[in-house]
């Protein structure tokens, strides 16, 4: 049985993907790499609240702050990835 921590961080992850994705939109490929990069963020940042021993928003061994931070980092990141570029045509042609 999976760690009640753990549970819960996975569901909040999950939750700031999805929520990111209502928000700036894009098809299923998209909510994928969202979720894959709010879960890896997550990660990411409870990692180096441990690290760095930040104890600001702590809910039980979850380091909420640095945790939803990195996870918010991580998803903004792979929104300018994965956005469409638009190419400008020359308007002298």
């Amino acid at each position: 049985m999976p760690n009640p921590s753990l549970t819960f961080g996975f569901i909040i992850a999950t939750l700031l993907g999805a929520l990111f994705h209502l928000v700036c939109g894009g098809d299923a490929r998209r909510l994928a790499f969202f979720l894959l990069a709010g879960w890896l963020g997550f990660g990411l940042g409870q990692l180096i609240g441990l690290i760095f021993e930040i104890q600001t928003f702590n809910f039980g061994p979850l380091h909420l702050l640095p945790a939803v931070v990195g996870a918010l980092v991580l998803l903004a990141f792979t929104r300018v990835v994965t956005m469409k570029r638009v190419r400008r045509r020359n308007p002298s042609r």
